[in-house]
């Protein structure tokens, strides 16, 4: 891991337009391409010297981050419960990009379908670690299909009756004759610090950590 620049990780989309007031709070100021919708840059930098931005899809800011290909990032707590890397350290809740992660499937089905009687089940997710291990913890065998979007016309489509993904208002289920019929988990974003960066770096890690904590109060 390199200690001449920082690298923050952030992922893409509506994480990062409530990120924004943290940047503000600490004094962040990326390039303007970084606003840019049209450029095509996945790696910025900032007002300040010593620290850079790479911009990656919501699950790869785990993955960089553990990795030690960034030293700290933003994540959600799904995220981090799916892939459940040793080397992350979440120390902040940022208390954004507030959902829940639910399982679903078609409002007729769910009718004369209950989740407490289910023994086998095949669900279409993009989270099969957390999905398998809900449903194990009663005793429930389940088969995961993996997608990476598009969940909601899985069941419509007969690849499997039951899905899980994240709900927010609840709107994109509704649009597509699902209903929640259990939730996994609530999800927030976090504040992720590699563990090695913050052994060989632990004062300026520690200065990070301390700045998103005063941001959030």
């Amino acid at each position: 891991m390199s200690t001449s620049k920082i690298i923050m990780a952030l992922p893409k989309g509506r994480i990062l337009e409530e990120f924004q007031p943290f940047m503000d709070s600490c004094g962040i100021v990326p390039e303007p391409a970084f606003y840019d919708e049209k450029s095509r840059l996945l790696q910025f930098k900032t007002n300040l010297p010593d620290l850079e931005i790479i911009r990656v899809r919501s699950f790869d800011v785990a993955t960089f981050t553990a990795f030690g290909a960034a030293h700290l990032g933003v994540a959600g707590s799904d995220v981090l419960e799916e892939f459940d890397y040793p080397e992350l350290y979440a120390p902040v809740d940022l208390k954004i990009g507030a959902c829940r992660l639910s399982v679903a499937m078609e409002e007729s089905e769910a009718n004369k379908d209950n989740p407490r009687q289910w023994s086998h089940i095949r669900v279409a997710t993009k989270y099969p670690n957390l999905t398998r291990k809900h449903f194990a913890a009663r005793g429930v065998q389940t088969e995961c299909i993996k997608l990476n979007g598009a969940m909601e016309i899985a069941p419509s489509l007969g690849l499997a009756r039951r899905i899980v993904d994240l709900v927010s208002s609840g709107s994109t289920l509704k649009a597509n004759g699902l209903i929640e019929v259990e939730k996994i988990m609530d999800v927030s974003s976090r504040l992720i610090v590699n563990r090695t960066a913050l052994k060989t770096m632990p004062d300026i890690m520690q200065e990070w950590i301390g700045k998103f904590r005063a941001a959030v109060k």
